[in-house]
């Protein structure tokens, strides 16, 4: 039985890959993306999900709903320092295509309502769009099955600050509406230490993924390098994968090999710790709103995303720049 959901993305480097996963696991009913401000330019993000959906061979198969263009207190800040254009600078033939007219957040309380208790959300970006969905109709918390957010750490240490995650950090205020809506069922994929320790792809696996020769492995080499270079610049020795392990998640629960109950609060007004995520395990009297993935199978989540990389695919239009020449 396929899983259906929902991907809302800034697309760009690994939600791309997170994309290939929604769009090719048999395991797979997507429903709809949604797009949030986050990683870069928020036109560059839907040109980034439309060479997705092209590379697959799925252009046109999957709706693009245009969501929250900017938090909702703070400006946007990006993390163009980290995924360029989130791309590595590819392009192709944008004529012709075209984003649905209904905003993603009135996406989002439609399709979930459509379907009360059966649609899955997994949020990769800032948490915009489903904060705002929650304000405008309550009944969205109830009619959503699971919501999995990639977002926060559980041992305070951030990426954009030192106690930031980017993806809280962008919007906490959203973050801190989401976690208090009460969802009946959030699952968490952080940022630390769960991403560094069972998602980060090392060099080899990289070497064994440029031997694949597909389409798919170019288009991942490609969007990865520009992050690739920031990682190892920062001592990550590798790329990082916490949207793509999110889809998994959902998609193969197996994957998540450790996951703890946790009450998860995150701080919206301090310069200092803006988007840190207190993430209480159970010894301070609090009451746990969401299961913490801990640790991840990070073999089997490799050749889980290596198998779609190796697929042969047909895209519907061609892609230049970069790898692709």
């Amino acid at each position: 039985m396929t899983i259906p959901f929902i991907l809302d993305t800034d697309t760009a480097q690994d939600d791309c890959v997170a994309l290939i996963a929604s769009l090719l696991d048999p395991n797979a009913d997507l429903r709809a993306i949604t797009m949030v401000a986050g990683n870069v330019g928020f036109d560059h993000q839907v040109r980034n999900a439309l060479m997705t959906l092209s590379v697959t061979g799925k252009l046109g198969t999957v709706p693009i709903f245009l969501g929250c263009r900017r938090p909702m207190v703070h400006e946007w800040e990006s993390a163009e320092n980290v995924h360029g254009d989130g791309s590595g600078g590819l392009t192709m033939d944008f004529s012709g295509d075209h984003t649905e007219a209904e905003h993603g957040v009135d996406a989002l309380l439609r399709l979930t309502a459509e379907a009360p208790g059966e649609l899955s959300i997994v949020a990769i970006g800032p948490l915009t769009n489903i904060a705002t969905a929650v304000v405008k109709d309550p009944d969205f918390v109830k009619n959503v099955k699971t919501l999995v957010i990639m977002g926060g750490s559980n041992n305070g240490r951030g990426n954009i600050t030192a106690a930031g995650e980017f993806n809280f950090y962008v919007d906490p205020h959203a973050a801190q509406v989401v976690f208090e809506a009460g969802f009946a069922d959030i699952v968490v994929v952080p940022w630390a230490p769960l991403t560094l320790n069972d998602a980060v792809f090392s060099r080899a696996q990289l070497a064994e993924i440029e031997t694949l020769g597909t389409d798919l492995s170019k288009f991942f080499l490609n969007v990865c390098s520009p992050t690739l270079a920031f990682d190892e610049s920062v001592g990550i020795p590798g790329t990082t994968h916490p949207d793509s392990l999110s889809v998994g998640v959902l998609l193969h629960p197996e994957l998540a090999t450790r996951t703890g109950d946790y009450h998860v609060a995150v701080e919206a007004n301090s310069a200092l710790t803006r988007g840190y995520s207190a993430m209480s395990w159970g010894v301070h009297g609090l009451a746990a709103n969401a299961r913490v993935v801990e640790q991840a199978a990070a073999a089997d989540f490799y050749a889980w995303i290596k198998g779609f990389l190796a697929t042969e695919t047909t895209p519907s239009r061609p892609l230049s720049g970069g790898l692709f020449g």
